[in-house]
């Protein structure tokens, strides 16, 4: 009787759950996971059968790495078999990132490739002095932003409810193979994966995990394509299916500040009156503009001078001049500006835990005013505001 008490206790806890391995209903647990306390998801299989079929990949879930489905701990450098401990500012949690990604031996690769170290960006004078780009440096910056904006065109034609991050990690990774281009993201500074995907109280460099998009959530989809050895770098911030009037006016806001802020480009410009442009227009509708982060320059380095922050009352040095090439990438909350950092050393979140929206466009000065390298084509799917009729 006890035993067979057991056997439908057991029974009833797999209710709903499918085969690891043939997606059949779930019949039975790996032992090793139920010792571990591993999510049942990951460890529940219709047969004996599957779980030996499955075993000599299952069991690397057993200990971690980057070979399988762990929690990410030192900055990407490496994983856990838990969740860390933390105090949660909102009610998104980190779930477990998948396998590295490879990417081919075919497609040129960024010095910190291998150890996580950008050495060329560390020592190069253009953390000082910003760079004027002009003639194939220039041409060859503008193809690369061509290319990361089709790359993030093909990540925004995925966003639904259901979805997981991690899903978008991979169509942003194969896209950016599949154009011979690199995903700048990937191991600098031992980032983990290809984009960064930042939901809901997540401000910036939200790692893709396996955490399924939510209607009502919104989604921040960071892309940077290395491409010929020039950086394009952009992002959007999406809804995912329904959201709230105040989640879509967070959202569109954001837009307007940074496009607010690009047409205030032209040469003569001083950096630090970017920010006043943007915290004007964001105050105005009573959010917060995060300090901690800013747009910088980028073309062959990742990150480089200029610093161009997007608050109010900033020190930043520096006129707008002819050639020059920088983000602009307000992030706007809609409580406190202030942030914290989880666990896994990437993710920055808002300190209250409310939501947080992210634009971003990478601009060249010109004689005129300034072009945006990252602009918007014909063929990129609508954001919630143009599909609802409203602008």
């Amino acid at each position: 009787m006890e035993q067979k008490s057991s056997d439908n206790q057991e029974k009833a806890s797999l209710v709903g759950y499918t085969c690891a391995r043939c997606s059949k209903p779930a019949t039975l647990q790996c032992p090793k996971c139920l010792e571990l306390k591993l999510e049942q998801d990951f460890s529940t299989f219709c047969s004996q059968e599957c779980f030996k079929e499955a075993w000599q990949e299952h069991k690397k879930i057993h200990r971690p790495g980057d070979h399988a489905w762990h929690y990410c701990v030192r900055r990407g450098e490496g994983r856990s078999l838990y969740r860390p401990e933390f105090q949660w500012t909102g009610p998104l949690r980190p779930y477990r990132i998948g396998p590295t990604r490879e990417i081919p031996d075919s497609i040129p690769k960024p010095d910190y490739y291998n150890d996580g170290i950008p050495r060329s960006e560390m020592r190069s004078k253009q953390q000082k002095v910003v760079a004027i780009r002009q003639g194939d440096e220039e041409a060859g910056i503008r193809e690369a932003c061509r290319m990361g904006r089709l790359v993030l065109d093909r990540a925004h034609a995925v966003i639904e409810p259901g979805i997981t991050t991690d899903y978008i990690d991979e169509v942003v990774h194969n896209a950016c193979i599949e154009f011979g281009a690199y995903p700048s993201p990937y191991n600098y500074f031992n980032f983990p994966k290809s984009v960064c995907t930042s939901v809901n109280e997540v401000i910036c460099h939200g790692i893709p995990d396996r955490r399924k998009l939510e209607n009502g959530d919104i989604v921040n989809v960071d892309v940077t394509v290395y491409y010929n050895g020039w950086h394009g770098d952009l992002n959007e911030t999406f809804v995912v299916g329904e959201a709230s009037e105040s989640t879509k006016l967070l959202v569109k806001t954001t837009y307007e500040c940074l496009h607010k802020a690009i047409e205030a480009c032209k040469p003569g410009t001083r950096y630090r009156d970017i920010g006043s442009i943007i915290s004007k227009h964001a105050h105005s509708k009573g959010f917060g503009v995060v300090k901690s982060y800013c747009g910088h320059g980028i073309g062959d380095l990742f990150h480089c001078a200029p610093n161009v922050p997007h608050y109010a009352h900033n020190k930043a040095k520096g006129i707008m001049k002819v050639g020059e090439v920088f983000t602009i990438e307000p992030m706007i909350n809609e409580g406190s500006h202030r942030d914290k950092t989880w666990p896994d050393g990437w993710t920055s979140v808002t300190e209250d835990g409310k939501k947080s929206a992210q634009f971003e466009h990478q601009i060249i000065i010109t004689e005129n005013g300034c072009d945006i390298l990252t602009k918007r084509l014909d063929s990129s799917p609508p954001f919630s505001w143009q599909e609802d009729g409203t602008e």
